[in-house]
């Protein structure tokens, strides 16, 4: 196995896990407020910090489908702005990484 096979199976993995968790957020997006006017404000506030949480992991789970994208293309590892190689540190450090440590900001 490659480093390249080792990093998409865990990206596919972490995919996965991300699918999961918008699923189960989504899920209780559908639940219905509670009658008292208190307890409704907490729900909103939950709703509001869980709608946070889902856009985080969307972001994530498309950084990682452009990443898959890249293994297949036979780009990942290589920096979008300069070309040079992301080195492998980073890579494992920070599977979707598209810059080298020279050209990230």
């Amino acid at each position: 196995m490659t480093d390249h096979d080792a990093l998409k199976a865990a990206l596919e993995q972490r995919l996965r896990e991300l699918g999961a968790a918008v699923d189960r957020l989504e899920a209780d997006f559908g639940t219905p407020l509670e009658a008292d006017f208190a307890e409704q404000a907490n729900q909103l506030e939950d709703l509001e910090a869980s709608e946070a949480l889902e856009a985080a992991h969307i972001q994530e789970a498309r950084q990682i489908r452009a990443a898959l994208q890249r293994i297949a293309d036979g780009r990942y590892g290589i920096c979008a702005n300069c070309g040079a190689a992301v080195a492998p540190a980073r890579l494992r450090a920070l599977p979707t990484a598209t810059l080298c440590i020279s050209c990230a900001p």
